[in-house]
């Protein structure tokens, strides 16, 4: 009887011209419901980057630290734990980048399938600075070299697809389209390095986040952190790194977005370097931010680097 009904009513429509009504037209495919997404817990602001641009409409995304955050000191919340019981899928850093993850899993009770994103990658060893970095002799931060992050966009492919086989077509082209501005982005990186001396390839940063940036790219960084907000500088690691700057003639010291501006700005004051401008290390910014994505806060950190490091003295 119903479907008399549809069949009178749409031939009426049809005859006087009318547009059909949506329930006789079908309805055109929309997004997947929000409970059936593939719900994905990410820990930090920039892996979250990297779902987002795989996962697409198909992954329900929760970030556990979120923009301007600081992954070395975070401290869960019962909304993370409540988000980790959730997930099908959560993707991490690992490196112990991460300290307060593994309690985090525990406590939520999670069956989710952790995926490790910096899986395969060859990680940077640290030496023995005495800052009691606590990252296990292992630098964390692999993502600052694009090289490295076409490594995370792989393994995140991987999980995703794994985790929603249905899925998978659309991930694959979603990041393979990705991969190709990951190209891009590598050619200006590497055009602007072209275009500061070799000389002034140097700069001071808060902490030592920019190891992979240093080996890919060729600029040295000098923190007196170590590799960890954690560690506290001491008197005699400032004093020494002015002197280093002094002696090495090192043009800036750049701030960061997770770190408090005044060490930075205490070498730039007493070593005579100018400060560089704000770079972003272990997270980006808002998305109204200068570095709301990945491939935004490379280009902003280049960016940033030369305008310092290319020109001579003011």
């Amino acid at each position: 009887m119903l479907n008399r009904r549809l069949l009178l009513l749409s031939g009426l429509a049809a005859g006087a011209g009318l547009p059909l009504p949506a329930f006789a037209q079908g309805t055109p495919a929309q997004e997947k419901p929000a409970q059936d997404k593939l719900a994905v817990v990410a820990s930090f602001s920039i892996l979250a980057d990297f779902v987002r641009e795989i996962g697409g409409e198909r992954v329900a995304l929760t970030t556990l630290v979120g923009p301007d955050g600081d992954a070395h000191v975070y401290s869960p919340t019962p909304a993370d734990a409540k988000a980790m019981a959730a997930a099908r899928l959560v993707i991490v850093n690992g490196l112990k980048f991460e300290g307060w993850l593994t309690r985090l899993v525990r406590s939520s009770g999670t069956k989710a399938t952790l995926a490790t994103a910096t899986e395969g990658i060859t990680p940077l060893k640290l030496e023995d600075d005495g800052h009691g970095h606590g990252h296990g002799g292992e630098d964390p931060h692999a993502w600052q070299s694009v090289a490295n992050a076409k490594l995370y966009v792989a393994n995140i492919l991987k999980a995703l697809s794994a985790a929603d086989p249905a899925g998978k077509a659309l991930y694959e082209a979603n990041a393979a389209a990705y991969q190709a501005k990951l190209d891009t982005l590598e050619g200006e990186i590497r055009a602007a390095i072209g275009r500061i001396p070799a000389d002034r390839r140097k700069a001071i940063t808060s902490h030592d986040a920019f190891g992979y940036f240093a080996r890919a790219y060729g600029i040295a960084f000098i923190a007196p952190q170590g590799v960890s907000t954690e560690a506290e500088a001491s008197a005699r690691d400032v004093g020494r790194i002015i002197r280093q700057v002094k002696a090495q003639k090192v043009p800036a010291v750049f701030l960061e977005n997770i770190s408090n501006p005044r060490l930075a700005e205490q070498i730039a004051r007493e070593s005579g370097a100018k400060v560089g401008g704000r770079l972003y290390s272990d997270a980006l910014s808002g998305s109204e931010g200068p570095a709301g994505t990945y491939i935004a806060m490379m280009k902003h950190n280049i960016s940033q680097i030369e305008k310092a490091l290319a020109a001579g003295p003011a």
